[in-house]
């Protein structure tokens, strides 16, 4: 059901559908004015710009900090428990970071874990 009050007919409506489809699609910035773009990450930014505000303790510090992290953040709640082929496949399927699916390839197969806290402690206790 139309409303009619489009500013636009159907026909601009898809033109300009149409016009945008390319800028939409561009893995780069499509302004003329170099100026317009946003400005990019510089190397000696500071590490805080890599993670939340008020996380306790700076990125990089804590290793298992940052592994449970990542991990709650790919692999949520819902699907503990699991064993580490489960872990694995729904890294995987997240298309989680390769360095999360190597670490999880290191848990012991015969055991199932509650949730990522046990697994990242089973890595600390493994000497990851």
């Amino acid at each position: 059901m139309e409303r009619g009050s489009d500013k636009l007919s159907p026909r601009q409506d898809e033109e300009m559908k149409h016009e945008l489809q390319g800028r939409l699609r561009a893995d780069h910035p499509t302004r003329v004015e170099e100026w317009r773009d946003p400005e990019p990450l510089a190397e000696d930014d500071p590490a805080l710009a890599a993670g939340p505000v008020g996380r306790p303790g700076a990125p990089g510090e804590d290793p298992l900090q940052e592994l449970r992290l990542d991990l709650a953040r790919h692999l949520g709640r819902h699907g503990f428990p699991a064993d580490r082929g489960q872990l694995e496949g729904d890294l995987t399927a997240r298309h989680a970071p390769d360095r999360l699916v190597e670490a999880v390839r290191r848990l012991p197969a015969d055991r199932s874990f509650v949730d990522v806290q046990d697994v990242v402690t089973t890595l600390g206790r493994s000497g990851d």
